[in-house]
């Protein structure tokens, strides 16, 4: 396993991280999740998102498990806060209110005295930016969590972050969480560039696109029980165009002699923007094939063959 930097912090991550949005206290039994939390430090990853969003707080009560028995500084343990958690007017958004008040409970779910990172899930528009930087900021120096990070933010939203905190001697952002993948890659030309300029790592998600880059999907099948049956998050995907750049793909991974899902890992790898990714399994056998195999130094040649097929 290879370990970053996040961003221009000291810190370092495994470049293939586990997440548990929609798997652990969600589709995947327990016991399963955490096996596949155990078999994942085993092999190297280090590096653990969850959120407190995720199965309203169930995912964070299973990584806590997974982790009881386990050395807190051998981890790098992360969550988010922004979601709705009650009926409570308060208990949503980025106010200073929601920010500590959700930290609390986050760590007496995960059964840890801190977060290493906290990321701030989603903008709120109807919270000050200063506020929430400088209830981000407390928290460092509190010593809840080591560093805090952004995620879906746009560039302008970052750049004003980082000015807040240097305006009030605060801690900055120091990692932005976005969406990309193949099939995704909207913030190569802006929000990529952005991060890097202000030092912050990127840890994305989704890297092989709900799914659909494993090759389990095509245009005549959708096997039941899979995401693509339940939600609507791969609606964009589910057309033609994306199905025939996915057969294309998979013939690039196997003349290479590894499987799709490796294929794309390797391909956003690649970026020396990009921190880690982070995957999300609901067995065993995804876990270990996903971290088997992943060159993050593709040749210039093949580069050029996946970029002739995903376009510019």
């Amino acid at each position: 396993m290879e370990y970053r930097n996040l961003g221009q912090s000291g810190l370092k991550v495994s470049a293939v991280s586990l997440g548990g949005w929609l798997t652990q206290g969600g589709s995947v039994d327990d016991k399963t999740a955490i096996e596949c939390v155990h078999f994942a430090f085993e092999n190297g990853i280090n590096f653990f998102d969850t959120a407190d969003v995720y199965s309203q707080g169930k995912s964070e009560i299973v990584l806590g498990k997974a982790i009881t028995e386990m050395k807190r500084s051998d981890l790098v343990i992360s969550s988010k806060v922004f979601g709705t958690m009650s009926e409570n007017v308060n208990d949503r958004g980025l106010s200073r209110k929601h920010i500590i008040e959700s930290c609390e409970k986050s760590l007496e779910r995960l059964g840890t005295d801190y977060l290493d990172i906290y990321f701030c899930h989603r903008y709120d528009d109807e919270t000050p930016l200063e506020e929430t930087v400088r209830a981000m900021s407390d928290l460092v120096s509190n010593g809840m969590i080591h560093y805090w990070g952004t995620s879906v933010w746009a560039s302008e939203q970052m750049r004003n972050a980082c000015a807040f905190a240097e305006k009030f001697n605060g801690y900055s952002p120091q990692v932005e969480q976005p969406h990309y993948n193949m099939l995704e890659r909207g913030i190569e030309e802006d929000q990529m560039l952005t991060a890097s300029s202000l030092g912050m790592g990127l840890t994305v998600w989704s890297p092989l696109a709900g799914g659909m880059l494993t090759g389990k999907y095509n245009s005549g099948s959708i096997p039941k029980g899979t995401r693509a049956e339940s939600t609507e998050f791969l609606n964009p995907y589910m057309n033609e165009e994306t199905f025939q750049k996915i057969e294309k793909l998979e013939l690039i991974a196997k003349d290479v002699g590894c499987t799709l899902p490796q294929l794309a890992l390797s391909w956003i790898l690649r970026k020396k923007e990009v921190s880690s990714a982070i995957i999300g399994v609901t067995n065993l056998e995804q876990l270990k094939e996903n971290i088997s195999n992943v060159d993050f130094d593709m040749s210039k040649d093949l580069i050029g063959k996946i970029t002739s097929i995903l376009g510019k």
